[in-house]
């Protein structure tokens, strides 16, 4: 006599069960589930990708063309003729902290800057020379839009600066000045006021940023 062996309908459906879900899995349809590994990396990677798109956004990369990138000034610029956002920031080089309660009743310029910037280079050693130059009425201070502090203290020993140098480490101060590219810098009258506003640097721009200051000593 044949013996019958009967097939659980349970275990026929968990059979089932198991081989759509790997179907799924090898095309890729949407009842797959990753790895927890997978997930993590893919989740990782579009924090990245966001995060350089709002610093790209906010603080837009220098020109190409090296010192010879394009330089402007900026009239219409939002903060023109309006207070100057306050900062407080320690020092990286060229004094104890960088901040606009320190330059109270002297004309200011604060430039926006990064190491990799070509026009920030070259305009560094003008800056110095505009320091020296216009004296203690005047007051200069770079602000790094770097990722990371460790190069500025190396960049000013290069360039020769020895105006005060700070870094903007969560782009807060970009993003309340609102610089359209770098260099961009900032001349704030003795009240507190935005005056000027100048993007880029090429040779010769110093002249015109040095009149700009000294309208505002007169």
């Amino acid at each position: 006599m044949t013996e019958e062996r009967s097939v659980s309908p349970r275990k026929d459906a968990s059979a089932n069960f198991v081989d759509r879900n790997s179907a799924r899995a090898s095309l890729g349809g949407r009842g797959a589930s990753l790895p927890r590994a997978a997930r993590r990396s893919r989740l990782g990677a579009l924090s990245h990708l966001l995060l350089l798109v709002g610093l790209a956004a906010a603080v837009p990369a220098c020109e190409k063309g090296g010192a010879g990138a394009a330089s402007a000034s900026e009239d219409k610029h939002p903060l023109v003729g309006s207070p100057a956002p306050e900062f407080d920031l320690p020092a990286q080089s060229g004094g104890k902290r960088a901040s606009l309660a320190n330059a109270k009743g002297k004309v200011l310029l604060v430039d926006f800057w990064a190491t990799w910037c070509g026009p920030c280079r070259a305009s560094f050693p003008r800056y110095e020379e505009l320091a020296q130059k216009l004296g203690d009425d005047v007051m200069i201070v770079g602000l790094s839009e770097d990722d990371e502090a460790d190069g500025i203290a190396a960049f000013a020993k290069d360039t020769g600066a020895t105006f005060t140098l700070a870094w903007d480490r969560d782009k807060r101060i970009a993003g309340a000045y609102k610089p359209s590219s770098m260099p961009t810098s900032f001349i704030v009258d003795r009240d507190g006021l935005v005056r000027f506003v100048h993007t880029g640097f090429r040779d010769g721009d110093e002249s015109i940023i040095e009149k700009q200051i000294k309208s505002l000593l007169e």
